[in-house]
């Protein structure tokens, strides 16, 4: 599966892609995705055969211009609720570019065509994210997407811990939005010159 940007494609992982996992991987400075840090290319190549394997729906960012991966997006589903029908509907996603590639535009580029791509192809229904409440790109990112903040939690979960080896509590704020929102934004449905796809794109 691949979706298509007018500047990205969003595709499964690819062995060949280590070295570029490695680089952007390595230089993590949120804390959420600490434990997703990588240190040498045998992690790297060891990841990637992780990511190939996942069910969720995880695709590396490449950036068309060159074929480099520039970062990944991804978004898993949660379990259906007690009363509900069919498989889960409801989607929590998350996204991580390179430092180089931040600034862009590119993440909102990715995240709105997954984002549609989820809604349209994969029944979602509800949408939600979290993010710390001192990572305002994050949370613009969100806001730009047309996601509601939902709630403020404090000190909900630790991803690190201090020097003296307690846990460092994050703040997390959730934002979130709902198919018919996302189907009535003042910007329209859909994502422009977004394009799906059930092949690779191996010509770079």
């Amino acid at each position: 599966m691949t979706i298509e940007t007018p500047r990205l494609i969003l595709r499964p992982f690819r062995e060949s892609d280590a070295a570029d996992l490695l680089e952007y991987r390595r230089e993590q400075t949120v804390h959420c995705f600490a434990d997703m840090r990588l240190r040498t290319p045998a992690e790297a190549a060891a990841e990637i055969r992780k990511l190939s394997e996942k069910d969720d729906a995880v695709f590396a960012v490449e950036l068309k211009e060159t074929g480099k991966v520039i970062g990944e997006i991804g978004a898993g589903a949660e379990p259906k609720g007690p009363h509900d029908e069919g498989p889960g509907d409801t989607y929590s996603p998350y996204w991580m570019l390179g430092a180089a590639w931040r600034r862009r535009g590119l993440a909102f580029e990715a995240a709105r065509a997954l984002f549609d791509w989820l809604f349209r192809e994969k029944g979602a229904r509800r949408i939600y994210a979290y993010t710390e409440d001192d990572n305002r790109p994050s949370q613009r990112l969100c806001e730009k997407l047309g996601m509601r903040r939902e709630g403020l939690f404090l000190e909900f979960v630790s991803f690190v811990r201090a020097p003296d080896g307690t846990p460092v509590y994050e703040n997390t704020i959730q934002y979130a939005v709902l198919k018919r929102e996302w189907e009535n934004r003042p910007d329209g449905a859909g994502a422009d010159g977004v394009t799906i796809g059930r092949q690779d794109h191996d010509e770079h």
